[in-house]
């Protein structure tokens, strides 16, 4: 089956891949094991599936790791409790106390804050670098280097970093190199075929795609890495609901359909907010002006959903406009069907004042959804004016 999967069109993968029709029941939607513990068959005599307790495994979780797992073309898949718990799980089981990290420096503000305000109190160190400059990258790297974290593209600025180039540089300094392709998806971009050695997910964003689910995930072809990730995981704890598991595994069934749909809407809108005198500068990888579109069009099926873009007036003129949109929802998180816009500098990223990750205060981010293109629009320029 694995390699009939791997031979399967992305859109049949998303339905199909580890999501047999029930054994028992014929259902063609794998049910939602809401139970804590499984029966033995005597001590130690764990059932064929190899279940014993929720926390460790469960058959409705495992369906959706070898889902995604498909879906970015790696072995193995891990879900978690969120995007958070998938990143803390990844860096604690690749660093140790005096290691180092390269993080990007446009990252996202819990990325940020997990390393700067966490992880160094168990001694692990990193450094932030723009990892579209390899110069820059292979500069910062050190003896003690042991993962360069990238996301492409980037939250909230939409940079790009060139993930095979990437992979050659942490491979020079033996190190391992993890792209969050939250944004990007696995519909939109596949770091594990281009070197990657461990792909993040929040999978509350696009894969889960309705805004009614919490989850992440990391999938590996690295065994030694996938048992790692499997012994932390359990041990913390840090694992989703069966129900959490069964929301992603519906979501990413219809991920193909709607990353086309978020991408013909944000483009139309990057169209309006480049015309219009109040918007100073627009952040989009589709733009043949973004610094690092050559390398998104050779790295992604299209540019995706999100929009980032800086006003006139600073930091009151962009918060007034985030307060006069309608169908744009004033709120965190993205990837969801609906349109949000929110201000990084003061929301999602607000961890990151007074470091060199700050967000200026004149920049909105857009997570353009699904809904009608004109009438979103409408929505901005009404607030725009």
């Amino acid at each position: 089956m694995a390699d009939e999967t791997s031979r399967w069109g992305f859109e049949t993968r998303a339905i199909h891949a580890g999501q047999e029709p029930d054994p028992r029941t014929g259902a063609v939607i794998v049910p939602i094991y809401a139970t804590s513990t499984f029966v033995q068959d005597g001590v130690g005599g764990v059932r064929d599936g190899g279940y014993e307790y929720s926390r460790s495994a469960n058959p409705t979780r495992t369906a959706l790791e070898q889902a995604l797992a498909a879906l970015e073309g790696g072995k193995h898949g891990l879900a978690f409790a969120s995007g958070l718990a998938a990143s803390d799980v990844a860096l604690r089981s690749m660093t140790r106390p005096g290691d180092h990290v390269i993080l990007g420096n446009d990252a996202y503000g819990g990325t940020f804050r997990l390393l700067d305000k966490v992880l160094t109190q168990w001694g692990v160190e990193y450094t932030s670098v723009d990892l579209a400059d390899l110069t820059a990258t292979r500069a910062a790297l050190r003896p003690t280097t042991k993962v360069i974290w990238s996301e492409t593209p980037t939250n909230p600025l939409l940079g790009v970093a060139d993930i095979a180039a990437l992979a050659a540089v942490a491979a020079e300094g033996g190190a391992k190199l993890v792209i969050d392709n939250t944004f990007a998806t696995p519909y939109l971009q596949s770091p594990l075929g281009l070197g990657a050695d461990v792909v993040l997910h929040s999978t509350t964003k696009y894969l889960g795609g309705h805004s009614d689910v919490v989850g992440g995930a990391l999938i590996t072809s690295d065994d030694e890495l996938r048992d790692k990730f499997t012994f932390l995981r359990n041990a913390a704890g840090a694992v989703p609901s069966p129900f959490d598991a069964w929301l992603v595994l519906r979501g990413a069934k219809t991920l193909a359909l709607r990353m086309e749909r978020h991408s013909d809407n944000a483009e139309r809108i990057v169209e309006v907010l480049l015309g219009h005198q109040k918007v100073t500068k627009v952040y989009y990888p589709g733009l043949p002006e973004h610094p690092g579109h050559e390398i998104a069009a050779k790295q992604m099926r299209r540019f995706g959903g999100m929009v980032s873009f800086s006003v006139a007036g600073g930091e009151e003129a962009a918060l007034a406009i985030a307060a006069r949109t309608k169908l744009f929802l004033l709120a965190e998180s993205l990837g969801g069907i609906e349109s949000l816009i929110e201000h990084p500098g003061k929301m999602t990223h607000a961890s990151t004042t007074g470091s060199p990750l700050q967000i200026a205060g004149d920049i909105l981010r857009l997570s353009v959804g699904i809904e009608d293109g004109t009438d979103l629009v409408n929505d901005l320029l009404k607030a725009l004016d």
